[in-house]
């Protein structure tokens, strides 16, 4: 019986080779009629240096990135060079964006053959764009030819469409962007086309850019290209995804993609900063990622046929680390870059070098990957939050009203490690954004929200938190007690002021407190209300209770009239303490006093200030449990008849009679039961 059995999983593995049920797979076949290798980046967010890990170790860097792509070019000549998007803000580099470029002049040093705009290319707004595009034709030097699909501004026409719309067309066709793009080389045609995802559109709120399905609008492109190549000539899609993946499945975006589009052969998928250690196969296209800050330089080799099977000889992605050298020509651009950012735009702020030492670290911060994954209190969050408390207290010294201050990990870059730390640190740690001045970083801004509306600011981070990680919120003045045990939206206790020593102070519901924020940050508060439902609602207002409409309006200034810049306050946090020396209160084991979390299951604990959600819900959940006592009582008691009377008789009649037998026993013959009136 097991000789058959064996014999027949043979004959079946033998009928599958010979019928290809499975056309991708790790192992090349020989029958394949083309070749072709793709090596690709995506999400490197400005990072033309290396960034330390604390312990030794390095990630990342042009220079680094450069040397890799040669290696890989002299084993795979033939090789493509493309990037998914995300290729700006990130880095110090970043002030020069619009008006030198770097990101893409560095970009067509290392010969990539097509990138596309990821949302960050769009954080200096419209006229931001405009002058990137027209400063990198400006250059005369090399630059990579852009792809984008889905994403422009409004056409002539439309009401939305004004002279900046007019702005970007006219950059966008100076530079050469198109929809896709056809590039020969190896006796193939790759069809080349970007694509700006639903999530990454909704993190561009400055774009005023015109948005399309990516479905509908990847199907039409791959139907363009291949009626302009022609259906007998090989043609190999790549799109360029500024979409990303997801662990769940409804949400990730490129897994869709590639499940609804017919004819796609390789998604390069940026924007979540997914590395991916085997690609993903789906509908017969090849999802690839290799994580964010040229930390991989990814390499995806691949047979295939004309008819769409394909057989994946390799993927890989290379480290781009400490082992590597520097390509010294582009080593050396990027030191003409630096001396570029300092005339431009630090020496605005009293800085004299991009490698200026301004503060000394000793304490342990969470890293990035815990910063995103765990809902705790971070040090290095407090220590934001805090350095927000200090510039309000500098440009504002008689401010009477209780102020406090938050951040948001989404707005969080990068962290400090062990050893000194020089103005470009920081500034990677709080690197996005632009001003209504039109330089680097976002501006810190002053609204006014009441006592009620502060709880509601902590049940965000509660709450939210779990569902959209980048939205957990760092504070500074106040602190709350909170309990995952507790209903949704409504997991926080008690909320308390921090006065300056630290101790609690009780928060009224109707008073107006000062709050300061990055501008991008405070924008978003006016956001929750539709994420929540319309369960919590916040809105910024003035200092007469006004709502907020135009948050220009509430930059805060230093004294000199300059923009205080969410980077600039913790650098000058950072300079104000004793030997400028971070102080180990902040330290990961330290940071516990702003969130307290309690796993209490007391009902004390459980319904403390427990709002109309939670009593909806034990009201539901009482009605619930009332409901599945009667049903299992009558369960029981009908189970109970049966076995002892048989299934002669309904139990409903059974009770009935019952009811009528014992009445008569007890009072008599009457009418009707009930009656207890004895006949004459």
């Amino acid at each position: 019986m097991k000789q058959q059995t064996k014999k027949l999983l043979a004959l079946i593995l033998a009928l599958l080779i010979v019928l290809g049920v499975c056309p991708v797979s790790a192992e090349p076949e020989q029958n394949m009629e083309h070749h072709s290798t793709i090596l690709f980046t995506h999400d490197m967010h400005c990072h033309f240096l290396p960034i330390s890990d604390g312990d030794g170790g390095e990630s990342g860097g042009f220079a680094r990135l450069a040397t890799r792509i040669q290696e890989q070019k002299r084993l795979y000549p033939e090789a493509l060079l493309v990037d998914a998007g995300d290729f700006s803000m990130g880095s110090l580099f970043q002030s020069i964006y619009a008006t030198e470029a770097p990101e893409l002049r560095i970009m067509g040093m290392l010969g990539y053959d097509a990138t596309t705009f990821g949302n960050h290319e769009y954080d200096f707004r419209q006229p931001g764009l405009t002058a990137m595009l027209n400063s990198a034709v400006d250059s005369g030097e090399p630059i990579p030819p852009i792809v984008e699909s889905n994403y422009y501004p409004p056409l002539p026409g439309d009401p939305e469409f004004d002279d900046s719309d007019q702005a970007v067309w006219d950059a966008l066709e100076r530079y050469g962007v198109k929809e896709y793009l056809l590039l020969e080389r190896g006796g193939i045609t790759y069809g080349i086309f970007g694509l700006m995802g639903a999530e990454a559109d909704t993190n561009a709120p400055e774009s005023d850019m015109v948005w399309q399905d990516t479905i509908t609008r990847a199907q039409e492109i791959i139907h363009q290209m291949r009626e302009e190549v022609g259906e007998d000539q090989p043609l190999f899609t790549i799109c360029l995804s500024h979409s990303g993946t997801f662990a769940d499945p409804k949400k990730s975006e490129d897994e869709i993609l590639a499940k609804e589009v017919d004819g796609l052969d390789v998604i390069i998928s940026g924007h979540t900063h997914t590395v991916l250690e085997e690609p993903i196969v789906i509908n017969n296209t090849i999802v690839v990622s290799a994580g964010c800050y040229t930390a991989n330089l990814g390499v995806l080799d691949v047979d295939w046929n004309q008819d769409g099977t394909k057989q994946i000889r390799k993927y890989e992605l290379v480290p781009v680390d400490e082992t590597v050298e520097d390509d010294p020509k582009v080593a050396a651009k990027i030191d003409e870059f630096k001396e570029q950012v300092v005339a431009d735009y630090l020496g605005e702020y009293g800085f004299d070098s991009f490698d200026q030492i301004i503060g000394h670290n000793e304490v342990l911060f969470s890293n990035m990957d815990q910063i995103y994954a765990e809902h705790r209190e971070h040090g290095l969050g407090d220590l934001i939050a805090d350095s927000y408390l200090h510039a309000i207290r500098e440009v504002d010294p008689d401010n009477k009203v209780p102020t406090v201050a938050l951040t948001a990990t989404g707005v969080i870059r990068d962290t400090f490690v062990p050893g000194d730390i020089s103005v470009s640190d920081v500034f990677n740690v709080s690197s996005l954004g632009i001003g209504l001045d039109g330089m680097a970083g976002y501006p810190l801004v002053s609204v006014y929200l009441t006592g009620k509306e502060l709880k509601a600011v902590c049940e965000v981070d509660a709450s939210v938190t779990p569902l959209m990680l980048p939205a957990q919120l760092h504070l500074a003045g106040m602190s709350f007690d909170w309990n995952n045990h507790r209903m949704i939206f409504n997991k926080v206790s008690d909320v308390y002021l921090l006065n300056e020593d630290e101790e609690r102070e009780a928060i009224q519901d109707d008073q107006l407190y000062r709050v300061v924020a990055g501008l991008y940050c405070a924008q978003m508060l006016s956001e929750v209300r539709a994420q929540s439902f319309g369960i919590l609602s916040i809105v910024p207002k003035d200092i007469n209770g006004n709502e907020i409409t135009d948050f220009d309006r509430c930059i805060l200034y230093d004294q000199q009239g300059n923009e205080v810049k969410e980077w600039y306050a913790l650098a000058s946090y950072i300079q104000s303490q004793p030997n400028s020396e971070i102080p180990e209160r902040y330290d990961m084991e330290h940071a516990v006093e702003r969130k307290v979390e309690s796993h209490s299951w007391s009902p004390v604990a459980l319904l403390k200030g427990a709002n109309g959600i939670t009593i909806a819900a034990m009201c539901l959940g009482l009605a619930l449990i009332l409901l599945v006592v009667l049903i299992v009582r009558g369960i029981v008691l009908r189970v109970r008849f049966k076995r002892r009377y048989g299934k002669g008789k309904s139990y409903k009649e059974y009770r009935r009679h019952h009811r009528k037998h014992v009445s008569k026993r007890k009072y008599g013959k009457f009418e009707y039961h009930g009656d207890f009136k004895k006949k004459r």
